[in-house]
């Protein structure tokens, strides 16, 4: 006779009028739920089940928000779906609290370090990566090409080189170059060349026509100058120091000229890069990006709580976290605002939310557009249950300052990077921040990953981390089941960073070298 566990349920806040199935597998109609509730109807794991009776209009609450209103009755033990309720309307962004949390600063947090690699602007990188730029997306297959030659004959000659990536995207060309917010994906991809993580090595590949010229692309003055290279200009405009290939060029006849003139100008670079060594720096040199996608109603309960306490620990230790995602926690739009540093903070906050605001409103959509079935399969409702959750990454420290799309960091502290809550665009804006760590929490599973930095994966189920054990780093499912709790299991990822920064460990996603493409937000035309 086989052993049913007992039912768990999980019950974020007293106030609440529902609670979520912990259990693998859901649980049964008639179920008995400790509290004496029996469940009407079966209830997935993740879903919500009514603890009251809950009458038509009323309020249906988790985090002691009211995340929807109910359509009709809805009795106490049956399961509470998306079909049975309204979603509620977006804060204002007027009449916010502004910077009105006021707590006790976080006691620093002395002595942890890592090894990193030391850049000459003073940055600091986890990896040792030689990154080629392109100016346009047609010459994205020239540069496949030589990137995989590249690996197989020059980079095991270069033993301290961690790996050679194409900054390849789909911009550069048949776009209205000059519209005001073409400025986006351009600083983006300017700022991504300059990532910690590329030591300060710029190297171009342009095709010769396209609208995002390298001079566009990397002005002058936009690169730190590092050595003596970058003191005599190279060619009319473009960058002192500023490596280009151009396979227009007529010295370039037949494909495999432009080929091995990519692999001598990486060569040079791969040279220098080689000669790097990592030193021992201090955790405040941490630039972490946090995310989260295919998430679920465990979202707020496991991971992303874990998450928000090690970004704590991070603050604390001087460090920089970052965490974005517009239609993520524009609902949370009070609950930030009050924690800004201080008005200028907040208001900053506000003009993006307003920003993102218009656009959706430009494209006939709202923030409801957001959640994908997975997330409804999975428990979450609609937007404002999953920016509840979402919130929670950032932890409780004073949000100290914010970027707008594609806007490199000038400061420490806890960030609020602008960006679309898309996965893969989410984490281009913040390489472009300049992260060079990525955290990243998911409940329904995804293989997602990035050449650029290294990601940890943070799985908000125990299930999903034992059927992806070779894809998930990090078991948050544990707080769920009271094995660990959310302290555990974020000194357990602060930790975990630490390792990954020095190389001393690799997550499974550079384990299996998996990454996707860089996507560049473009808000601007195309023609």
């Amino acid at each position: 006779m086989s052993h049913r566990p007992a039912p768990l349920t999980i019950r974020m806040h007293p106030a609440d009028n529902v609670a979520i199935v912990a259990n693998d597998g859901g649980l049964p109609a008639g179920t008995a739920l400790p509290e004496g509730l029996v469940l009407r109807e079966p209830v997935p794991q993740a879903h919500k089940v009514a603890l009251v009776d809950i009458p038509a209009d009323t309020a249906v609450r988790r985090y002691d928000v009211a995340i929807g209103y109910a359509l009709k009755d809805i009795p106490a033990g049956s399961w509470v779906h998306e079909r049975l309720l309204r979603m509620p309307e977006a804060r204002e962004l007027d009449g916010l609290p502004i910077a009105t949390r006021r707590t006790a600063p976080l006691p620093p947090l002395e002595g942890y370090t890592f090894e990193g690699f030391r850049n000459p602007d003073g940055s600091v990188g986890t990896r040792n990566i030689l990154a080629i730029t392109t100016t346009v997306q047609c010459v994205a297959g020239v540069v496949d090409f030589a990137v995989a030659r590249i690996k197989a004959e020059l980079l095991p000659k270069y033993p301290n080189v961690d790996d050679v990536v194409g900054l390849e995207h789909s911009y550069g060309c048949g776009v209205a170059i000059d519209a005001p917010d073409a400025i986006v994906p351009i600083r983006t991809l300017r700022n991504i060349s300059l990532n910690p993580n590329f030591g300060g090595e710029v190297m171009v590949v342009s095709l010769g026509c396209e609208k995002l010229q390298p001079e566009r692309l990397l002005p002058p003055g936009s690169i730190p100058i590092v050595d003596e290279r970058n003191i005599a200009d190279v060619g009319t405009s473009a960058e002192p120091g500023l490596d280009i290939v151009c396979l227009q060029d007529e010295r370039h006849v037949g494909f495999m000229s432009m080929i091995e003139s990519i692999m001598r100008t990486a060569e040079e670079h791969l040279e220098r890069l080689n000669a790097r060594r990592r030193e021992t720096v201090p955790a405040a040199e941490l630039v972490v990006g946090v995310q989260c996608g295919g998430s679920d109603a465990f979202s707020g309960v496991t991971a992303n709580p874990a998450v928000g306490f090690a970004t704590d620990l991070l603050v604390r230790a001087g460090a920089t976290v970052m965490f974005s995602e517009v239609t993520e926690v524009r609902d949370g739009i009070d609950q930030l605002t009050a924690r800004a540093i201080d008005a200028g903070v907040a208001e900053a906050m506000i003009a993006q939310m307003a920003w993102y605001d218009a656009y959706l409103q430009r494209g006939q959509v709202d923030r409801s557009a957001n959640t994908t079935p997975g997330n409804k399969k999975g428990g979450l409702s609609n937007i404002v249950e999953k920016a509840m959750g979402s919130i929670i990454k950032s932890g409780t420290a004073p949000i100290s300052g914010v970027l707008a799309p594609g806007e490199k960091l000038k400061q420490k502290g806890l960030i609020y990077a602008a960006t679309p809550a898309s996965d893969f665009i989410c984490g281009t804006l913040q390489l472009a921040a300049g992260m060079n760590l990525h955290i990243f929490t998911t409940g329904r599973g995804t293989p997602y990953g990035m050449a650029e930095c290294p990601v940890i994966k943070v799985a908000t189920r125990s299930e999903l981390a034992r059927r992806w054990h070779d894809l998930m780093d990090v078991d948050a499912g544990r707080i769920a089941t009271g094995d660990a709790t959310i302290e555990d299991v974020g000194w357990e990822l602060f930790n975990l960073m630490l390792d990954v920064a020095s190389g001393r460990r690799k997550t499974w996603a550079e384990h299996w070298k998996l990454a996707n493409a860089l996507v560049l937000f473009n808000p601007a035309p195309v023609t």
